[in-house]
Formats: structure tokens, C-alpha cells, sequence
């Protein structure tokens, strides 16, 4: 059964959800290394951490996902219940993903993701919950699933008048042409856009470079990618890039613009661009009138104050707390 009403849902979040385990350590190991390091465990994954984000950025939010049946299963459903989110989730014979998580003193990561229940999510299973998607304001989908599955999901927002929004997460998954055909609004962090450019236009760019390309350059990359859409590029302490097609600006002045990230004491960064993704999509559910530099402006804010607590899911934010 639903949370809550039909009508008050906005946001569908489509991915994974991962068990976390996470070693804190003085520097990130180098090949071969062997350190001693604090550890904790909890949840994540990025379809998780960013419907925990809607959710907290207040937007009513489902979350459609695949669990199995064993304990990690169990906290996900115990999590979404307690942040009023309404799960919608396919049953595995598979174990529940997991993440192993390196975390350095200066808040920096390294991450390595074992897919378990999130490669079996399937198309039919987020087909059967179509009544899900029909009053989405927005659908908000990642990489850490099949995409076959996620196309399913954005074609299904775009059927029922919603906007279609992938994270390409992470930058290592194949993003094949019918996927992309199918986005609205695409965020890809600095690695991200430079594989995608890679991938669809054979474009050599190292991802060291992108904040330092000048505007017009950096609009002109984003408009190949993704012609007819918004491309928001993710730019870690340089902020972020925001590049409009020609005529769809979303209420924006100019078709492109960067946004200065904001500073604050930063205890770990996983999950940051998760934070970012899910304020996001709350903005756009909650305040359609809005320009979308508003949306942007809070969603940049939103993920700033993540960083500042450590972990994944349970480190985001709820709305008053923002500073």
C-alpha cells in the first residue's frame, strides 16, 4: 500500500540501494598498501541516498528498487519507513548490494560497489507499478541498475507529463543512445561528462579540465551530449555548470551559467552528488514555477551541508537545516 495518497506524490526515484561498508583512514591506500583505519556500516546506494534526499529536501518521494532477503533488505525497508517514503521494491533471491568505502581526512573516497539485488531490478517489475509514475513530477534515475530498466522508467515519466532525470552514475556504465534520447535533465559530475563524451562523440578530455574550460567551450560540449535537454555538470569545489538547449532555458535568462559551490567544514563527501541529484528533483516537484537556477542554487546548498556529517543516506539533511 502507498504511504501516502496518490496525489501528493512528486518524486520517483528508480535504483539501488546498497549496504555500506566504510573504513576511515588518514590518506587513501596506494596499490599494495596496507592501512589500519576506524569502520562503520550503513545504508547507501545512490537510488537510496538520493530518495532519502527528495524525501528530507521535503518532496513526497517513492522509491522503486530490489532488495533480497536477508538483513540489509530488512534496513531498507525499516529506513524508507521512517522517512515516509514509499517503497516500492522487487523481491531477489540475490543478496542486497553492497558498497566497500574508503574514506581519507580530508573527506575524500574511494568506492567499490557490488551490484547484488540491483542488477536483477527489472523493466516489467517497474511496469507493474505504473501508478507509481502517473502523478511524478519528477523521475530521477541512476546507472547502479539495468538500463533497460531505467529507460523504462524515464519513457514512463515523460508518458505521464513528468520530467525525465538521470544521474549517469557511475561513469563507468555504458549509457547506450535510446537512454539518453530519453533525458530531460542530465547530471553527470566532471568524470562522468568526460566518459560520456568519450562514449558518444569520442571526445579525449580529462576530467582534471573541465572546470577550467571557458563558458562557450563548455556549453558547446554540453549541447553535443545532449541537444535538446538541460545538462547540469557537477564540479565538486568549482561548483557547477548549467547549460540549456536553445529554447528550453527552463525560466533562465541565459542558456548557460556556472554556480559557485559554498564553503563549509567538510567531514566526508560520499553521497555529496546524491544530496545534489535529490535536492534537486525535490526543487523542481516542489516549486514548478521557479526558474531553474533557483533549483539549482538550493540543491547546490542542499549538498554542501551533507558533507558536514559523515556517511551516505543518513547524512542527508533534512530542509531546516540547511545554513
Amino acid at each position: 500500500m502507498a504511504a501516502f495518497p496518490v496525489a501528493a506524490a512528486r518524486v520517483v526515484v528508480v535504483g539501488s540501494f546498497n549496504v555500506d561498508h566504510v573504513w576511515s583512514v588518514a590518506a587513501l591506500p596506494l596499490p599494495g598498501e596496507t592501512l589500519g583505519g576506524s569502520y562503520a556500516s550503513g545504508p547507501g546506494g545512490k537510488g537510496f541516498n538520493q530518495a532519502v534526499a527528495a524525501a528530507r529536501a521535503g518532496a513526497a518521494t517513492r522509491f522503486v528498487c530490489a532488495l533480497g532477503s536477508d538483513a540489509g533488505g530488512q534496513l531498507a525497508r525499516a529506513l524508507a519507513a521512517a522517512d515516509g517514503i514509499d517503497l516500492r521494491d522487487q523481491a531477489s533471491d540475490i543478496a542486497t548490494g553492497t558498497a566497500g568505502i574508503v574514506v581519507d581526512a580530508k573527506g575524500r573516497n574511494s568506492i567499490v560497489v557490488g551490484a547484488g539485488a540491483n542488477a536483477a531490478l527489472s523493466a516489467a517489475h517497474v511496469m507493474s507499478h505504473r501508478d507509481a509514475f502517473q502523478d511524478a513530477a519528477v523521475v530521477l534515475a541512476q546507472l547502479e541498475s539495468p538500463q533497460a530498466t531505467v529507460l523504462q522508467a524515464l519513457l514512463l515519466a515523460r508518458e505521464f507529463g513528468g520530467v525525465a532525470m538521470l544521474n549517469p552514475a557511475p561513469a563507468n556504465a555504458v549509457t547506450d543512445d535510446a537512454l539518453m534520447a530519453a533525458v530531460d535533465i542530465l547530471t553527470p559530475n566532471e568524470t562522468e561528462f568526460v566518459a560520456l563524451l568519450q562514449r558518444h562523440h569520442g571526445v579525449a578530455l580529462a576530467a582534471d579540465d573541465v572546470a577550467g574550460l571557458d563558458d562557450r567551450t563548455l556549453h558547446g560540449l554540453c549541447r553535443r551530449l545532449l541537444p535538446s535537454g538541460t545538462i547540469v555538470v557537477t564540479l565538486g569545489a568549482a561548483g557547477a555548470f548549467v547549460s540549456h538547449a536553445d529554447g528550453m532555458r527552463r525560466g533562465d535568462g541565459e542558456p548557460c551559467y556556472r554556480l559557485a559551490a559554498i564553503a563549509v567544514d567538510a567531514v566526508d563527501t560520499t553521497g555529496a552528488g546524491d544530496a545534489f541529484n535529490g535536492a534537486l528533483a525535490a526543487s523542481l516537484a516542489l516549486h514548478a514555477t521557479s526558474v531553474f537556477a533557483q533549483h539549482a542554487r538550493f540543491a547546490t546548498r542542499y549538498a554542501s551541508q551533507s558533507t558536514t556529517r559523515a556517511g551516505a543516506a543518513m547524512a542527508m539533511p533534512h530542509a531546516h537545516e540547511l545554513s
